[in-house]
């Protein structure tokens, strides 16, 4: 019997190792940055297969400059690096309307709707209990409707905080 208790141990420690390593199924939560004016994005991913993933975002401004809002959507790639890290990779497409505050005295634009391309590259860690943080680069390249966002190249980077499901 007491062969056998390490070996029951190990057995219990390598089962929650690779549990550990597994991507869930459904991951809720923000995605924080501020290169393009968009601060916070409620961000959902969703598990396509074993090692890709949907991930869609909705983030949103009220400033004193103009109000705003954008959606994009990526198809990524989830690559394990070591024990609860892994790194991913995607591309999508992503919308979204900015209207601009008047400037007394000036001529300020109407604002209008925008559509753009996105790329995406971060690193992520995946805790034991179910929170999932993450790093991201985001390029994004306007390329229809409103000038100022779509003729316009924004890297943004980002926190990810994500509750997983």
């Amino acid at each position: 019997m007491k062969i056998l208790n390490p070996f029951l141990l190990l057995a219990c420690l390598f089962t929650i190792t690779i549990g550990a390593q597994e991507i869930s199924d459904n991951a809720l939560g923000l995605r924080l940055g501020d290169s393009d004016g968009f601060g916070a994005e409620i961000s959902y991913q969703r598990l396509l297969s074993r090692y890709h993933r949907l991930e869609l975002n909705l983030g949103w401004r009220d400033s004193r400059e103009y109000d705003a809002f954008k959606v994009t959507g990526l198809y990524e790639w989830v690559r394990h690096i070591d024990g609860n890290f892994n790194w991913f990779y995607g591309a999508g497409a992503g919308f979204g309307s900015a209207s601009f505050e008047p400037i007394p005295g000036d001529v300020t634009p109407d604002g209008g709707f925008f559509v753009l391309v996105a790329g995406n590259v971060g690193v992520e860690y995946n805790f034991d209990i179910p929170l999932l943080l993450s790093f991201d680069l985001r390029p994004e390249l306007g390329i229809l409707g409103y000038n100022d966002f779509s003729d316009n190249f924004d890297f943004d980077i980002a926190l990810g905080i994500r509750y997983q499901f």
